[in-house]
């Protein structure tokens, strides 16, 4: 699993010098609105489930990626708030973007669990700011195996409240 030992970069200045193919399409979707809009829907494909809450890629730069979630009757909840299912499944969709952009070409991952609470009731749509301390790349190798890397997504409502409080494990290993 993890090891300490391990040097992780810092958030606000990590890059990937092998991006994958979102990676590459977001830096070449991510200058308009509307180029945005048409990658949030392409990337909305990619995970069919994704489609159900209608995710808005914000931002996605390695290290942090934020997406935004409309309130809409399809994520409503019988007492008129934002469903938690619903707002873990926009995580999901954040924390996917994340690795995508973030994890090198010579490397794959998979998420191993998620945490979450809602402890509190939600206002309007959400934001979900997906966030990581990724480590050294190179020193994950087929010899070295995996590491686990948990990401945090701040899910925040309308009115500035976080209803969600959610981690997603994510398994990295090296590609074989």
């Amino acid at each position: 699993m993890t090891d300490a030992s391990v040097t992780t970069a810092d958030p606000t200045t990590q890059t990937n010098p092998n991006p994958g193919k979102s990676a590459q399409l977001w830096e070449k979707f991510s200058d308009t609105a509307l180029k945005r809009a048409v990658f949030s829907a392409f990337y909305s494909v990619k995970a069919p489930y994704f489609r159900t809450v209608m995710p808005r890629v914000r931002e996605a730069v390695p290290g942090r990626c934020v997406v935004r979630l409309g309130k809409w009757w399809g994520v409503q909840n019988h007492i008129g708030t934002f469903h938690v299912i619903a707002g873990l499944n926009g995580a999901e969709a954040a924390m996917g973007l994340l690795c995508e952009v973030s994890v090198p070409d010579t490397h794959r991952w998979i998420p191993r669990g998620m945490r979450a609470d809602y402890p509190k009731k939600s206002t309007g749509g959400l934001t979900i700011t997906a966030t990581a301390d990724f480590p050294d790349f190179d020193s994950i190798t087929r010899e070295t195996g995996g590491q686990l890397v948990t990401i945090d997504c701040q899910i925040v409502d309308d009115a500035g409240v976080e209803p969600i409080t959610a981690e997603i494990d994510v398994w990295v290993t090296a590609k074989k």
